[in-house]
């Protein structure tokens, strides 16, 4: 059997920036181990996979090593593949998903904006070597939702953090966010989740369900400028509208497009 494949950088309008994300598209659903495999074997923090289903399109995201609920940057990446290599003609599209039906809007200026249900993280106590296995000394406030998401002061501590990910990895969370304000966006952000096989996510769209509500209410705002990344860094932009939604928007750039032998 013969799949198509697409190595899709999403948020980031060139190759070799944002987040890289396989996109798979099938004719019909092939068993869960399969698509598992295929997941580990393209060794990215996602492969998604989707199949169309009347007007919208099922769609799912597998890291190397499990399923996951939701996915910000192979939904992009999807959107991507769908409008500009596959050539969808809507104008909006459907995905039914794990978490619910997820939109994603093609705009004039290229970029593509997903419509999420946002998370309502609550504040949290900082359990007991968290800080520690994240390399800081403080931290201003520690929320959680899937996340634990970890409010910093000094942006500039982002890029030297080196986390120990086999401590991270015995949090009972999806993966752990740090953040702070400033330097050129309304914020700043690193993801680990080693928990579910990704040390260090360079962009993760679903994140900012957490992120978008925690920052537009420290801030006062609803529309945020954002990057996410270590060495390799996506931009974002974020609107909390106040009805439940996250809209989350970013650009794509192919880098792959190949045949896949199973």
């Amino acid at each position: 059997m013969q799949l198509e494949i697409f190595q899709v950088d999403a948020f980031s309008a060139e190759p070799f920036g944002g987040n890289p994300a396989a996109v798979i598209p099938l004719e019909h659903w092939l068993p869960d181990q399969v698509l598992q495999r295929i997941a580990e074997e393209n060794n990215l923090s996602e492969t998604a996979y989707f199949v169309r289903n009347g007007e919208g399109f099922d769609l799912r995201w597998f890291t190397p090593t499990v399923e996951v609920d939701l996915c910000g940057h192979a939904t992009l990446a999807s959107a991507y593949v769908l409008f500009e290599q596959l050539g969808e003609p809507a104008q909006v599209l459907r995905f039914n998903t794990r978490s619910g039906e997820l939109r994603v809007t093609r705009g004039d200026d290229g970029l593509l904006a997903m419509d999420f249900p946002a998370k309502q993280p609550a504040a949290a106590e900082m359990p007991a070597g968290l800080l520690e296995a994240l390399g800081l000394h403080q931290a201003l406030a520690l929320y959680r939702s899937d996340d634990y998401v970890v409010v910093i002061e000094d942006p500039l501590l982002l890029d030297a953090l080196q986390p120990d990910f086999v401590a991270l990895s015995r949090y009972d969370v999806r993966g752990i966010a740090v953040t702070a304000a400033g330097r050129g966006f309304d914020f700043v952000t690193r993801w680990f989740g080693p928990r579910v096989g990704v040390n260090e996510d360079p962009v993760t769209g679903s994140a900012h369900t957490s992120l978008a509500p925690i920052w537009a209410e420290r801030l006062g705002k609803q529309r945020l400028t954002c990057e996410q990344g270590g060495a390799r860094k996506g931009q974002l932009h974020c609107e909390v509208p106040g009805n439940g939604r996250v809209i989350i928007s970013g650009r794509a750039a192919l880098y792959l497009r190949g045949t896949v032998f199973v």
